[in-house]
């Protein structure tokens, strides 16, 4: 420009300085009138305000990416994929600029898991699941060793918690649980027994349960066991008795409750390979053998 200004023609600029005629124009235009200082700090102000405007745009399209995954919380690693490739595919964005965007490591992206993926049990898990609505993943464990299926305690809540099967916690309702197959009469003494508790209070206030054991087939009470306590553990043990004493039935039938669901009868039946039937919540008539026993139950001391 100082040239210019000194008389240079344009064409003796462009060939000096291996320019086109329009550049000398351009420049002219912007910088004309101006010494060398001011032209690098005008230069330096538009190479600042470009910057801005840039950070200004990327931060504008990060907004609107983050807005159309939903704002969900991306926690698990397969959840960040999927947020990731949304974003290349949809948005345009680079892998190392989407990872940015959602505070994810590149390296939690581009790993391949080499661990199976369990297909076989979480199948039966989710059956069982199914069948048994109110069973946690413990009692899932029991039936799947039960089954052949040896898996780790660990991995097995791991999984449960993936397939989303976790129990709500319901307060003061009954639980759905067991099978729902209609039951056969007996036509043998010992193939069946039925199961169920009574409680009673005595003259001071105290209350106390009574466990009784019925035959279906003989009608015949088989076992009163009274006591202010009864625990899964407590019944199992008396089962272990009567088993001593008459032989080991084909199927043990009850409610649901919390005695009978317990780790201690689960583990209990599959050591005994027993078949255990729990009847439909809030139908008591489906064990109709103990529950008439228990209504003819003679009252006040002839109980004992």
């Amino acid at each position: 420009m100082k040239e210019h200004e000194a008389g240079v023609s344009v064409a003796d600029l462009c060939r000096k300085h291996g320019v086109s005629d329009a550049s000398i124009y351009n420049w002219k235009a912007r910088f004309g009138g101006m010494d060398v200082s001011e032209a690098r700090r005008l230069k330096a102000l538009e190479d600042e305000n470009t910057r801005l405007k840039r950070l200004l745009a990327d931060a504008m399209l990060d907004n609107a990416a983050l807005k159309d995954l939903g704002g969900k919380e991306m926690v698990t690693p397969a959840a960040k994929r999927k947020a990731v490739a949304r974003l290349k595919e949809g948005f345009g964005m680079s892998e190392r600029r989407a990872c940015k965007a959602i505070g994810c490591c590149r390296m939690t992206v581009r790993y391949e898991t080499s661990r199976p993926d369990d297909r076989e049990v979480r199948e039966r898990m989710k059956a069982i699941a199914q069948e048994r609505r109110r069973f946690g993943y413990r009692r899932l464990l029991v039936m799947l060793r039960r089954e052949g299926l040896v898996v780790n305690h660990k991995k097995l809540f791991r999984l449960y918690r993936e397939e989303k099967l976790a129990v709500r916690r319901r307060g003061g309702r009954k639980r759905a649980i067991g099978t729902r197959a209609p039951m056969l009469v007996p036509l043998r003494p010992d193939e069946r027994w039925s199961l169920d508790f009574v409680s009673d209070q005595l003259t001071d206030g105290r209350r106390f349960r009574i466990l009784a054991v019925v035959d279906d087939c003989t009608r015949e009470c088989l076992a009163l066991i009274v006591d202010t306590s009864l625990s899964g553990m407590r019944v199992a043990r008396e089962l272990d008795r009567l088993i001593t004493e008459r032989g080991r039935p084909r199927m043990i039938v009850s409610d649901n409750g919390s005695e009978f669901t317990s780790n201690a009868i689960l583990a209990w039946a599959d050591q005994n390979r027993v078949e255990w039937h729990y009847i439909a919540p809030g139908k008591p008539m489906q064990n109709g053998f103990i529950e008439s026993f228990m209504y003819r139950r003679p009252r006040g001391r002839k109980w004992f």
